[in-house]
């Protein structure tokens, strides 16, 4: 279901679900000016589409005991497809590796590390990233505090482009 194939009401629907995803479907149908039957199929719709790929609570990791955050730029020896298939394979098999993206440019990796403290991240730094097969250099960023941290997509900014090309 391409984005352009969304009507309103869905990309609606995805918005408030996306601000809120605890909320009843009653409460959606009623945000988004349609009845709970229909609100209920489209958002199963969406869900079987994989534009929903599911619902997550938003922890207070550092409330949780996870003081640190960590960027790492990862380079790597080789890209060719089998060696950043296996990295990006590695990467998900690491539980401090939050998130992983292939970038453009210098760095081959960009990593998102969340520890309960310096000494467990360097562990994981010492032990496993650098000892990885293939990783040819880390460069490290501690995160001494976050601006915004805003999951998913700016639908407004969607609906502006939209409402210009219409």
């Amino acid at each position: 279901m391409a984005t352009t194939r969304l009507d309103p009401i869905d990309r609606k629907i995805l918005s408030e679900l996306q601000s809120d995803g605890r909320m009843t479907n009653v409460e959606l149908a009623r945000r988004v000016g349609i009845s709970a039957p229909p609100c209920l199929r489209r958002v199963r719709t969406l869900e079987e589409s994989g534009l929903i790929r599911g619902y997550h609570a938003d922890v207070n990791a550092r409330e949780l005991g996870f003081e640190v955050q960590v960027f790492a730029m990862v380079g790597l020896d080789s890209q060719a497809e089998a060696e950043l298939s296996a990295f990006e394979a590695r990467c998900r098999d690491w539980p401090l590796v939050r998130e992983c993206h292939m970038l453009n440019g210098e760095v081959d990796f960009i990593l998102k590390c969340v520890a309960p403290d310096l000494s467990s991240f360097q562990s994981f730094l010492t032990g496993e990233l650098l000892t990885t097969p293939n990783v040819a250099s880390v460069k490290t960023s501690l995160v001494i505090r976050g601006a915004k941290d805003e999951p998913g997509v700016p639908f407004d900014v969607l609906e502006e482009r939209l409402s210009r090309s219409a």
